[in-house]
């Protein structure tokens, strides 16, 4: 339409509609930069890939477990470590995002793929100066005497640093049970002690700022939960934790956005996603402590399929480690019935 044949008044609506449409346009543009969500090209890394999930937060994925990198104003702290493997090239991959010193490596739980970098990563940072939070009296007059010592400083369960091999030193810890634990990095950040979940003690660590969370092995979009029964894990235990994790949650609009989950394995959440994952769960405990109330033995149960439609998702595999692992939470104690 030429502008030449509209009245005054509709040329001066076509304006104003033109200018709402490039505020919205640009409003989104704006909205979509704070969100993040945007991939992070990083160089000397092949099996690494980033994530900028949003604010100060990115998750790093393929180094055996999906590892989260907070990036302060004044250092870093990274949540899980990854395979051995991979080490070097997690530690290239965040001095690509940031010149910080790593201050802080938080272990959400003692399995390798979560904490078999840990020496690579521990060697790479910095603890606080002198091993403290404040500064003594002398060296506050000369501050040339400030350094940083050699190595991050482990944050974990009391529960999970007792599973896990000493590979740092033995002052390099800083141990929680279930109170848990909190840091300020230009945003609060908390462990919280899960119990008894995948094992004794896992914790999940929420970037309350950044509103994002990393999950550990407490949420999987790539497997059915793994209940570490000889670490203490149990199935009550672990859809507690779930329960309490979706408490902390926020969703943004009909259950899509706002709070975003890291899990220990898959693709970056939302609060729907840990929901779902909690029903799931919860249905196939029911299951199974049907069938073993009717006096079913594992080996009936096992035929039954208790997880077949849900194995598509989460493999076949993992459900029959998972149907195994649930079976014999519910049963422990009790006498097994013949098979018929």
């Amino acid at each position: 339409m030429n502008p030449r044949w509209l009245s005054r008044a509709s040329r001066l609506a076509l304006r104003m509609a033109l200018a709402a449409t490039i505020a919205i346009a640009t409003a989104g543009v704006a909205l979509a930069g704070q969100r993040g969500l945007e991939e992070v090209k990083t160089a000397g890394t092949k099996n690494i890939h980033v994530l900028h999930v949003r604010g100060n937060v990115y998750m790093l994925a393929g180094a055996g477990c999906n590892i989260t990198v907070e990036v302060g104003k004044e250092y870093v702290i990274v949540v899980d470590s990854g395979l051995p493997q991979f080490a070097d090239e997690v530690v290239t991959t965040i001095r690509n995002l940031t010149t910080l010193p790593i201050m802080f490596l938080g272990n959400t739980t003692s399995d390798a793929d979560h904490t078999g970098g840990n020496t690579i990563l521990f060697r790479a940072g910095w603890a606080l100066p002198n091993a403290t939070r404040g500064f003594a009296r002398e060296e506050e007059k000369d501050r040339s005497r400030l350094k940083l010592l050699t190595g991050t400083t482990i944050v974990t369960s009391l529960s999970v640093s007792g599973r896990t091999e000493d590979q740092t030193g033995k002052n390099s810890a800083i141990t929680f049970g279930k109170e848990g634990f909190k840091l300020y990095n230009n945003e609060p950040v908390i462990w919280y002690n899960m119990g008894r979940a995948h094992t004794e003690g896992d914790s999940v660590v929420l970037f309350r700022g950044s509103d994002v969370l990393s999950a550990g092995e407490l949420f999987s979009t790539t497997s059915f939960p793994v209940i570490d029964r000889e670490n203490g894990g149990t199935i009550d235990g672990y859809l507690d934790a779930l329960n309490d994790l979706i408490v902390l949650l926020v969703p943004e609009y009909g259950e899509e956005g706002g709070t975003y989950v890291i899990p220990g394995h898959g693709h970056l959440s939302d609060r729907a996603d840990v929901v779902n994952y909690r029903d799931m769960v919860t249905i196939v405990r029911s299951r199974i402590e049907k069938m073993v109330r009717n006096g079913m033995t594992f080996e009936q149960v096992k035929a039954a399929k208790p997880t077949l439609d849900y194995d598509g998702v989460y493999g076949a595999e993992s459900g029959l480690k998972f149907t195994e692992a649930v079976y014999h939470d519910i049963t422990k104690g009790a006498p097994q019935p013949a098979t018929k």
